[in-house]
């Protein structure tokens, strides 16, 4: 059940675009990233490395292991704890090389230490703040090559996307989006797999009765639903539903219906072929007045205002640029 949400809540997510980068960092090292507007991966080879976010220890990475930070925070690398990060940018200056969206940034510093290989990468997706999976999803996710739930098809997807997006052949871009989307989705399988607890409603979904409602609810958000008819869904009385899944959820039934709701209406609301009615029927609501003001309650905007803000989701966002193409700290590997 919980892989069937998973394919339900990824299937209209797709990488609108992917930077990729190859860092050859022999210790001791230590670098400063800043946030980015995107999923930032790091993977290594050679020797082991170490990731921080605020609030955390620094996490020893092994080689072939595999960590996504989905909210793109910002975050330390480095070759052991301890050692004084540099700004990503300064590195980057005093190589003299300049960061692009359409080539892989290639980084080499220092020389004689033990070696650290990491390809690094940042996948843009334009609906992920209001994505019902990335709103659960932690600030950083650690998955271990030793672990029993990583079968060879996440290294095989995993080596695939570096050669693409390494060697930059014709038609490249394309491909190495499409290789991301597919590597996602295996990194969130694994981490659902061997995580040892989650939040939200992925925690629900965990539960045979609560997942149950949450399946049923995303498989038919148009439906007249209640309290009283998701509970029986669940086979469980009124009260003990409720409380059930505010502990677990972390919001209401009827709060995680509307969020749903509103979430699968930006998609629709892309399709400028389509009337508001027959989108706000889709999703349960019996007039545009009553959908209107859900809508703007959850975006902070009108349905038609929201339509006009999203671009054509084909039309690939580029980072910010210079005059010369340089990509900017908030797109950079």
């Amino acid at each position: 059940m919980a892989m069937d949400l998973l394919s339900a809540a990824l299937a209209d997510l797709r990488a609108d675009a992917v930077v990729t980068g190859h860092f050859l960092l022999n210790a001791p090292w230590a670098i400063a990233k800043p946030a980015v507007e995107g999923a930032a991966f790091r993977t290594g080879f050679g020797g082991p490395f170490y990731i921080a976010t605020d609030g955390m220890e620094p996490l020893r990475v092994e080689v072939g292991d595999f960590v996504l930070l989905p909210h793109g925070h910002a975050h330390v690398l480095s070759s052991a704890p301890g050692v004084e990060p540099v700004p990503f940018d300064d590195l980057v200056a005093q190589a003299g090389i300049h960061a692009r969206f359409d080539t892989p940034l290639r980084l080499n510093v220092g020389s004689g230490g033990l070696a650290s290989e990491l390809y690094t990468g940042i996948i843009f997706y334009r609906e992920a703040v209001r994505n019902p999976l990335f709103s659960v999803l932690p600030p950083l996710i650690h998955v271990r090559a030793s672990d029993p739930a990583v079968g060879p098809w996440l290294a095989d997807t995993l080596m695939a996307f570096i050669r693409e997006s390494m060697a930059c052949q014709p038609g490249w871009a394309v491909a190495a989006a499409r290789l991301a989307d597919v590597l996602f989705v295996q990194l969130l399988r694994a981490h659902l797999s061997s995580a040892i607890s989650h939040t939200g409603w992925l925690r629900g979904l965990m539960d045979p009765q609560i997942g149950r409602a949450i399946a049923q609810l995303h498989r038919y958000p148009e439906r007249e639903w209640t309290v009283e008819s998701l509970a029986a869904t669940a086979g469980m009385s009124r009260s003990r539903f409720s409380a059930r899944f505010v502990e677990l959820v972390e919001e209401t039934p009827i709060g995680h219906l509307t969020a749903y709701r509103m979430y699968v209406a930006s998609g629709a609301l892309r399709d400028s072929r389509r009337r508001l009615i027959e989108i706000a029927t889709s999703v349960g609501y019996a007039s545009e007045k009553a959908f209107i003001r859900a809508f703007r309650r959850w975006s902070g905007m009108a349905p038609k205002q929201y339509a006009r803000s999203v671009k054509d989701p084909y039309d690939a966002p580029k980072p910010a640029t210079t005059a010369r193409g340089d990509v900017t700290e908030r797109a950079q590997a």
